[in-house]
C-alpha cells in the first residue's frame, strides 16, 4: 500500500447500490497516502450524497461536463491530466457498455476518453447482468483496450440472488490499485528538506540574507515526492511555486526555520539545502533606523550566531530518533576540504558540496555541479546538469545508501 503515497486517484462512482462502498474506498486510499478526487454520475447521486464523498475525499465533488465555471478553465480536461489512475468503483453494466462504446455523454465517460493515465474498474451489479453476452463481450472490450477490471466477487447480493457480481471490499480494491504503480525508492519515508535563504531583521525595513535562490531545494523536494516519499518543505522567502505533492511551510528567519524543521519531525531523511544566516543583529529596531548625521560614513551592527539547525538535528538529546542527515557545502574555495570537514563535525551522513564561485551554477543559477561525499568520505562527482536533473540523481543516491541499512540501525 505504500506504492500509494503521493498518487493522484481519480474516483468514479456510478450508479449501484454498491456506492455505498466508495465513501469507504475512500479513506482507505487516503489512509495509503493517496489523494482523491471524485466524480459521480447522475445515477449515483441517487444512492449516495455528494457531500458525503466530498467530507471524505476533502475536495469538492464533480459531476456536471457542462459546468459554467469550470468549463471556463477546462476543468474536465484538467481532471484528466491531474490523475496518476483512474478508478470507477463501483462500475455498473451501463458504464461499462458505454466505456465499451467509447462514449462521452457524461463527466466521467469524458474523462476516461481524455486522459493518458491507467483505468481500472471495479464492477458492480446483478449476477445475471454480470454473465449476460453484452457485458461479457463489452469486458473483453475494455481488457483488449488495457483496462484493469478488479472483480468482482461472488456472493449474496442486494437483491436476493448469489453469484458473481460484488464489488470487491474497499481494502482490497485499494490494494490492487496500489498494485498499479511501481514502487518508488522512497516508497513509506517522510523526508525533510529546507530551503532557500533566510532573512534576519535590522529594523522592520531591512534584513541580513543570501543570494539562495531556493531552486535546489525545491528540485529536491520534487524528486524525493516523485520517488514516493511524503515531503515536507520549510522554505525560507523565496518565489517558488510548491512542487506538487508536498507540504510547504513558509518560514523567514533561521529560528524560524529552526522551530519548522523540530515540529515537522520524526523524519526518517533531513536534507539541509538551505542557505541559513550564520548571524542575526543582536537586537531588532522596532522603527526604522534613521541616519545620524553626526554619525560619519559608518554604523556598528551587532551581530549574534543564529542557530545550526543541521547540527541540531543531527545530533538530537538521548532517547529522540536522528534522521538520516544530509547538507550542503557551497564554497568558494578548497571547496572538498571544507565540505570534508561539515560533514564530519556536524555528524552527517553525505554532505553535497558545489563551487559557488563558477560562473553558471549555484545561487540564482538553474544548473549546478556537485560532489557528493559519504561519510567513509567516497566522492562521487555529478557534472554540470540542470538542477532538476540533478536532484534527481541526488535522490536516487540517498535511495541506495539507505537500502544498504539495516532499518534499525542508527547513529551517535
Amino acid at each position: 500500500m505504500q506504492r500509494l503515497v503521493n498518487k493522484r486517484v481519480l474516483l468514479g462512482v456510478s450508479g449501484g447500490i454498491a456506492a455505498y462502498k466508495s465513501a469507504e474506498l475512500i479513506r482507505r486510499l487516503r489512509d495509503a497516502g493517496a489523494e482523491v478526487r471524485v466524480v459521480m454520475t447522475q445515477a449515483a447521486r441517487e444512492f449516495i450524497t455528494p457531500l458525503t464523498l466530498q467530507a471524505l475525499s476533502g475536495h469538492p465533488v464533480h459531476g456536471d461536463l457542462l459546468d459554467p465555471a469550470a468549463e471556463a478553465a477546462m476543468g474536465h480536461i484538467e481532471l484528466a491530466r491531474w490523475a496518476d489512475v483512474v478508478l470507477i468503483a463501483p462500475a455498473t453494466a451501463d458504464l461499462m457498455a458505454r466505456l465499451a462504446q467509447g462514449r462521452g455523454d457524461d463527466l466521467l465517460t469524458t474523462l476516461v476518453l481524455a486522459t493518458d493515465a491507467p483505468i481500472a474498474l471495479a464492477p458492480a451489479m446483478n449476477q445475471a447482468m454480470w454473465r449476460d453476452a453484452a457485458t461479457q463481450a463489452n469486458l473483453d472490450t475494455l481488457l483488449q483496450r488495457g483496462v484493469s477490471v478488479f472483480g468482482p466477487g461472488a456472493g449474496e447480493q442486494a437483491c436476493g440472488d448469489v453469484g458473481p457480481g460484488r464489488m470487491l471490499e474497499p481494502t482490497d480494491i485499494a490494494m490492487k490499485v496500489a498494485g498499479c504503480f511501481e514502487r518508488g525508492s522512497l516508497a513509506g519515508l517522510h523526508l525533510l528538506i529546507n530551503a532557500g535563504p533566510t532573512r534576519e531583521a535590522i529594523d522592520p525595513v531591512r534584513y541580513i540574507s543570501n543570494h539562495s535562490s531556493g531552486k535546489m531545494g525545491f528540485a529536491l523536494a520534487e524528486a524525493a515526492a516523485e520517488a514516493g516519499a511524503r515531503v515536507t518543505l520549510v522554505a525560507g522567502p523565496v518565489n517558488l511555486p510548491t512542487p506538487p505533492r508536498v507540504q510547504r511551510v513558509d518560514v523567514v528567519s533561521a529560528e524560524d526555520m529552526l522551530h519548522a524543521c523540530q515540529n515537522a519531525l520524526p523524519a526518517d531523511v533531513f536534507i539541509a539545502s538551505a542557505a541559513v544566516a550564520d548571524y542575526r543583529p543582536a537586537h531588532c529596531a522596532d522603527s526604522k533606523l534613521k541616519k545620524d548625521p553626526h554619525s560619519g560614513d559608518g554604523m556598528t551592527l551587532s551581530l549574534v550566531r543564529n542557530p545550526d539547525i543541521l547540527a541540531t538535528l543531527s545530533s538530537p538529546p538521548a532517547g529522540q530518533a536522528r534522521p538520516w542527515c544530509v547538507g550542503f557545502a557551497a564554497e568558494t574555495n578548497e571547496v572538498l576540504s571544507y565540505a570534508q570537514g561539515k560533514l564530519q563535525r556536524k555528524n552527517l551522513d553525505l554532505i553535497i558540496a558545489n563551487d559557488v564561485s563558477q560562473p553558471g551554477i549555484g545561487f540564482n543559477s538553474d544548473d549546478n555541479a556537485v560532489t557528493l561525499i559519504d561519510r567513509s568520505l567516497q566522492q562521487h562527482s555529478l557534472p554540470h546538469a540542470s538542477k532538476q536533473k540533478l536532484a534527481r540523481q541526488i535522490i536516487a543516491f540517498i535511495a541506495e545508501q539507505l537500502a544498504r541499512q539495516p532499518s534499525s540501525q542508527t547513529r551517535d
